[in-house]
Parts: C-alpha cells; sequence; structure tokens
C-alpha cells in the first residue's frame, strides 16, 4: 500500500541509510515507504547525479556510498612549535563555511586537544589531519606514527598492559603531563562527538552517542604504530559543547569536572568473571577527585561478593563523599550489590 511521503522524506532517508545498506538500500526504503524499486532507484540515480552518491558497481552488484562534499587532507612536522589553533584556523576553519556555530564550536575543541596531545605526547615525527564533509556529518581524522597512546599511558602509570589504559582513558583526568594538561581533552571530546574512535597498536575503541557502552576490540593481527583517532557528527547536530560540560559538572560545581562514567566491562581481561578485589581496585583506581562515579554494568553478567564489596562497601566507607551509582545491572548484580550494601558483616 503507498504511503504518504514527501521527496524530501525520501532523500533525508536514503543519506542516512545508505552506509548501513550500501547493497540492500532499494529494499529498505522500498519496505520503508511503500514504493516501487524502479521508483527507489531514480531518486538513488538522482542523488548520484547531484553528487550526493558514488555508484560502484553494475545492475545487481551496484553499490552506492556517500560523496564528500569536501575532502581534505594536511601533513604537518611535529615540533613544539606547531600551534594547534594556528593550524585550526589557517587550514580547517574555512572549509566549515555554512555549518552552525555550535557544530564548529565542537569540532575547534575537539581537533585542538588532539592535535595538541600529537604535539605533547605522541613522540612522533609527522602528524596527519583529514577532514570530509559528507551530506550528513562532518568527520576529522587526526594521526600519527609515534609510541601510540595506550602504549605512553601504559609505560608511564605502570599498567598491567595496554587494555587497562583504555579503562584509564574512559574515566577522564588522566594526563601524563599534570604541568601542562588536565587530563580532560580526550574524555569531554569523546562526549561531544556522535562517534569517537582510537586505532592504536592491536586495539580499537569507540564511544558512541547514545550507547551505554564503550566498545574495546583486539585484534593482534592487525597492528598499527600510531595512533588514529577519528571524530564524527552529524550536520544536523543539536548538541552544543555546553551541554557536554553541563551534564559531568555535578550539581553547583560550576563546570568542573566531578562527574564521571566507567564501562566495568573493560575492568576485565578476555572474558573473565569480575570477582576478585584486585579486579575492583584497577576498576577504583584514580577516582578520588570525581564527587559522582556511574558504573555502566551493560555486557556484564555476573559479579562476585568480594568484587562488589570492595566497591559498595570499602571504597564507599572509605570515601564517604563520593556518590557511585550505577545502571544496566542486571538482577543478579543488583541482588549482589544490595546484599553487600544491607549487611555491613559481609565481607571475604
Amino acid at each position: 500500500m503507498k504511503r504518504n511521503h514527501s521527496s524530501v522524506e525520501v532523500r533525508d532517508f536514503i543519506i542516512e541509510n545508505i552506509e548501513e545498506y550500501p547493497n540492500s538500500i532499494s529494499r529498505v526504503v522500498s519496505e520503508k515507504f511503500g514504493i516501487s524499486r524502479q521508483s527507489v532507484n531514480r531518486y538513488l540515480h538522482k542523488l548520484a547525479k547531484d553528487d550526493v552518491l558514488a555508484p560502484e558497481g553494475h545492475t545487481r552488484s551496484k553499490r552506492y556510498e556517500l560523496k564528500p562534499i569536501v575532502k581534505k587532507d594536511f601533513l604537518y612536522r611535529v615540533k613544539p612549535e606547531l600551534d594547534e589553533d594556528m593550524v585550526w584556523r589557517h587550514d580547517l576553519k574555512p572549509l566549515f563555511e555554512g555549518i552552525k556555530t555550535s557544530i564548529i564550536d565542537i569540532c575547534h575543541y575537539g581537533f585542538t586537544e588532539m592535535l595538541n596531545n600529537v604535539v605533547d605526547h605522541s613522540e612522533s615525527r609527522t602528524t596527519q589531519v583529514g577532514f570530509e564533509f559528507l551530506p550528513n556529518r562532518l568527520e576529522l581524522h587526526v594521526m600519527d606514527h609515534g609510541i601510540g597512546i595506550f602504549n605512553k599511558i601504559t609505560r608511564e602509570f605502570g599498567l598491567e598492559d595496554n587494555r587497562h589504559a583504555v579503562l584509564e582513558l574512559t574515566k577522564g583526568k588522566l594526563t601524563t603531563d599534570r604541568e601542562r594538561h588536565t587530563g580532560e581533552g580526550i574524555f569531554f571530546t569523546s562526549r561531544m562527538f556522535d562517534k569517537f574512535s582510537i586505532l592504536s597498536g592491536s586495539l580499537y575503541f569507540s564511544h558512541i552517542q547514545g550507547e551505554e557502552e564503550d566498545w574495546l576490540l583486539e585484534d593482534k593481527d592487525d597492528v598499527f604504530d600510531g595512533t588514529v583517532i577519528t571524530m564524527k557528527i552529524a550536520t544536523n547536530s543539536n548538541r552544543t559543547a555546553k551541554d557536554v560540560f553541563d551534564k559531568h559538572a555535578a550539581w553547583g560545581d560550576d563546570y568542573s569536572f566531578t562527574r564521571t562514567h566507567v564501562p566495568v566491562a573493560l575492568v576485565r581481561y578476555g572474558k573473565e568473571n569480575l570477582v576478585s578485589r584486585s579486579q575492583a581496585k584497577r576498576l577504583l583506581a584514580r577516582l578520588e577527585p570525581f564527587r559522582e562515579v556511574f558504573l555502566n554494568f551493560e555486557g556484564v553478567e555476573f559479579i562476585g561478593q568480594a568484587f562488589a564489596d570492595e566497591i559498595f562497601r570499602v571504597f564507599k566507607n572509605n570515601h564517604p563523599d563520593i556518590n557511585i551509582l550505577w545502571t544496566r545491572a542486571n538482577e543478579d548484580i543488583e541482588k549482589m550489590i544490595k546484599r553487600v550494601t544491607s549487611n555491613p558483616e559481609v565481607s571475604s
């Protein structure tokens, strides 16, 4: 049955979904709007003619991808005199013509923070910066061939391995140069963009806006020497930098970074169960500067008594000024938390 729709609705739907369904977009659009495949193909051909889509292949094997409106790449020598704000003003900001101010502000913050990290921490000789203006979003890429961000953190803080470094990054306030950095840049940047990702060594970490879980993938066969940071934001996003700063400031803190969210699943190595006090201490490390800590149990099926007791009784008793909250906990985890908090005699 044919449904009421406008050509703008169909066009916008294709643009928003083409990357998820590059080979089956005709079927998806046809089912969504109740129109024939031939009608969908007319939309696709028109978008290709307007340089919005780039077709590949022929007939049944044809697929489409978004075509950048603007695509630029820059190469810089990394040296102390490399000024991230000057790079922004001279090379990147002119590319944002027609983009609303709130998105430009987010990109300005994220880009300058990431490039400054390369200059101060990467130990790389060069850095490559990429900019893509696509029909539905902006992408920024900052790449270097230095020590690698996870290697650097692991080395400077004496951590067990690079997966532990990812956990520490998610908490925020982590820096290897306290005199010149607050350690807040990556945390806030990852929350401002729709998708923020880091590829370094054999680890790939991403934070996706609106999803409760931070993702960590490991591929031992594909190692990247250095670091690639990718930041993506929709051109119609209504998010502002102020929104993000407000969200992570506890009430009355006047933009102080006092509230953090920690994905508990990152404490695990592999598929191990979270049962020990040492695992809990790994999770709790460096949380003293915060006033509110949200523990996200997405992807965690079970926690042991000692793990729960260390967090919700021992740490809480030793830090009564820190409010520990949790989200995405299943029924078994909720029961274990209640057990250790309702019975002060519980220990192991």
